[in-house]
């Protein structure tokens, strides 16, 4: 081959790289509208191993807006059904605790996603990326655990005292908290308009009470009812019942408030892309 048909071949293939370039550039990937669906997995003074096994279901709306290639803004409504119990722990003394939970999570929550590769729908080799991503979350939460097939509130009954005149100090907690979610995902294009990803999204918090174990047993709190006997406040603070003689004693140990509970969630959903167009000039 001679230098002309050389120089031919190169700048044939140079125009076709950057006509490519020039329609690349012309497609703007603006924003995803996406849902998922999949498990949530709590944290804490029930699961202080942070054992995976019980997860229950969750899903997840959002709206990302892309700022450049890589950086977008996501706002997240998610819900995760959270709950874990005693029996599950391979310790004997927190199986003689034999407390449990069930909770209902809805957050509302604004993050930063990053891109590690350019994300651009319908194009070969810009169709797949992993990010990830942090943000500010605030949810709401509401313990509660049944006793002879009857659905209590614990954060009502004030487990540990809270709200007893006993107790004056002890206050009831919120239902209201605050997480930081940092979130690791994969995504990919199977069309310009349509994504499928996968992601895991963890959860700090600022509450101790997602459980509704935090402090100490607090028995006096409860007296009995006018027929003399326990009230379920009394019956729910301590379970021990079930398990052996009550441990449940004024002052011991019920949790730790060193440490404040997490959750997860793990899911997999689809997205649609929201693109505009302007002609490129050549």
């Amino acid at each position: 081959m001679n230098s002309r048909k050389i120089i031919l071949v190169v700048c044939l293939l140079g125009s076709s790289l950057l006509g490519k370039a020039q329609l690349m550039n012309a497609y703007k990937h603006n924003a995803e509208i996406g849902v998922g669906l999949g498990l949530g997995h709590y944290f804490g003074d029930l699961n202080p191993s942070a054992k995976i096994n019980r997860p229950k279901a969750g899903f997840g709306l959002f709206f990302r807006k892309q700022l450049n290639d890589y950086i977008g803004l996501r706002l997240s409504g998610e819900y995760a059904f959270l709950g874990y119990s005693d029996r599950y722990s391979d310790n004997p003394v927190q199986q003689r605790r034999n407390l449990s939970f069930n909770s209902s999570v809805w957050e509302l929550g604004l993050s930063g996603d990053f891109n590690f590769f350019r994300f651009q729908p319908g194009f070969e080799g810009f169709n797949f990326t992993p990010y990830a991503g942090i943000g500010f979350g605030i949810f709401t939460y509401e313990p509660y655990a049944f006793l002879n097939g009857v659905k209590y509130q614990l954060r009502d009954l004030g487990t540990e005292g809270q709200g007893s005149a006993t107790y004056p100090d002890l206050q009831p907690y919120t239902p209201l908290a605050f997480a930081i979610p940092f979130t690791l995902g994969v995504k990919y294009a199977i069309t310009p308009q349509m994504n499928v990803f996968g992601e895991i999204v963890y959860r700090f918090t600022n509450t101790d009470y997602l459980d509704d174990v935090s402090g100490n047993y607090a028995p006096d709190a409860f007296p009995p009812l006018p027929d003399g006997s326990p009230s379920p406040a009394y019956l729910l603070q301590d379970r021990s019942y079930e398990t052996g003689s009550p441990i449940g004693i004024k002052g011991r140990q019920r949790g730790t408030s060193l440490k404040k509970d997490a959750f997860l969630t793990l899911k997999v959903g689809v997205s649609f892309n929201l693109q505009t167009y302007r002609c490129p000039t050549y």
